[in-house]
């Protein structure tokens, strides 16, 4: 009776179209009150959830994201990518796709991406002959690896969903192989689409020119050695590498390619900040909210309800990548992790499953859940860039969902895809 108290509220809250945050916080007060819980109590695990220190990273990373999509990076790293792939048929569909890869690894977010990525390549796709919405769908699909790869703002949440038993680090380089493998997929349906449908090629970039545009896009490039390359030589810790990341990625805008301007440096760190406070206000809500399904024991419960369904591991992986995908439509990333770890994170555990690769999974499907209707941010970012309806976009993303989820399950069952890396750097 308690949980369900606790359950229909929360729904009747977002059903009424309060944010999710809101609809937590107010949801886990009013299960307090009923079941006569002080409120002081409640309060103290919304502000211990939101004072770690592993937050730190968040802020700083998003800002350094910010600073490089807005002061040149993206387009020079798309100028790269055509030297390499631009003269093949379909080149810039494939060009978008490296350049989102690349761009991952500065910004951490899919939806700056989308946003950066696609603010270039969608016009620069359909003045060459490509459709608006096979523009649009290429650059939000290839988004969503930034969800995967480091610096991923959404495994430092998944971290820390699970009360900071997963290394941030482990989760950075476990991310590594299910993005780039995430991105082939999407590149092995756009050389199929290319040769079905005659994609145009680019122009060879004479070799002159193009040792110019890769010294140009390396300072950028090396943002990418730097926070990789000290963490893994152990220079500075994941959590660190924020703070590293936003000094190179001020150093390297500012200081290098002077593209972006002093004056409008304060109106980007006040959208950063917008952003950073609409995020931990989600995490806050949901450790109050988490505390309240740890008093009703609704994890335990939980367990005992899928296990009772099966035992076999590969079955309860099925239902549990079915179930985050359709939960993926309907709420945003963050606090769906928050929500969603601590009950079936157990389940996982006990089923023998990696916590790291558990990770990998959650997020892979529900990052696909960013770029699917009715609740998809990435995808209205990119309807809004490239000027299309999500109705128009969404009819043709089936090949696209088709790749994206042959890469899910790859993922879901080759562990070692997710755990290769971190097991060999002993993370």
């Amino acid at each position: 009776m308690q949980a369900a108290i606790l359950l229909i509220t929360f729904l009747v809250f977002m059903f009424l179209g309060m944010p999710v945050a809101y609809a937590m916080g107010l949801a886990t007060l009013v299960t307090a009150l009923f079941i006569d819980i002080p409120l002081e109590a409640i309060m103290l695990k919304i502000s211990d959830g939101m004072d770690d220190f592993a937050l730190l990273t968040i802020p700083l990373f998003v800002l350094a994201g910010a600073i490089m999509s807005e002061g040149g990076v993206a387009r020079r790293l798309v100028d790269l990518a055509k030297v390499f792939l631009g003269f093949i048929r379909g080149g810039l569909a494939l060009v978008n796709v490296m350049a989102s890869t690349l761009f991952g690894c500065l910004s951490g977010s899919s939806v700056a991406d989308t946003a950066a990525i696609g603010s270039v390549m969608i016009p620069e796709m359909v003045r060459n002959g490509y459709s608006k919405v096979f523009a649009t769908n290429v650059t939000i699909c290839g988004s969503v690896q930034a969800i995967l790869v480091p610096p991923s703002h959404n495994s430092i949440i998944y971290s820390i969903a699970t009360g900071g038993s997963v290394s941030i680090a482990a989760l950075f380089m476990a991310g590594v192989f299910p993005g780039l493998l995430f991105g082939l997929s999407i590149v092995a349906l756009v050389l199929i689409r290319a040769r079905k449908h005659n994609f145009p090629a680019s122009r060879v970039v004479p070799l002159s020119e193009a040792v110019k545009i890769a010294l140009d896009a390396v300072w950028g490039l090396l943002t990418i050695v730097i926070i990789l390359g000290g963490i893994l030589s152990g220079v500075f810790t994941a959590i660190e590498s924020g703070a590293v990341a936003c000094v190179y990625a001020f150093f390297c805008t500012m200081v290098i390619y002077r593209d972006y301007k002093w004056r409008d440096l304060p109106k980007l760190v006040h959208r950063v900040t917008k952003t950073v406070a609409m995020v931990m206000m989600v995490i806050g809500f949901a450790a109050g909210f988490g505390y309240m399904m740890a008093i009703m024991q609704l994890p335990s419960m939980a367990t005992q309800f899928f296990l009772s369904i099966t035992d076999n591991k590969y079955v309860m992986l099925f239902f549990v990548n079915i179930m985050l995908l359709i939960l993926g439509t309907f709420m945003d990333m963050a606090p769906m992790i928050l929500i969603c770890t601590p009950i079936m994170l157990p389940v996982m555990k006990a089923m023998g499953v990696d916590p790291v690769h558990f990770g990998m999974i959650m997020l892979l499907n529900l990052g696909i859940g960013l770029i699917t209707p009715p609740v998809g941010p990435t995808l209205f970012v990119g309807c809004a860039i490239g000027k299309v309806t999500m109705e128009e976009v969404s009819k043709e993303l089936w090949p696209f969902y088709g790749a994206m989820c042959f890469a899910l399950l790859l993922v879901t069952y080759i562990p070692a895809i997710s755990l290769w890396l971190p097991r060999m750097l002993n993370y």
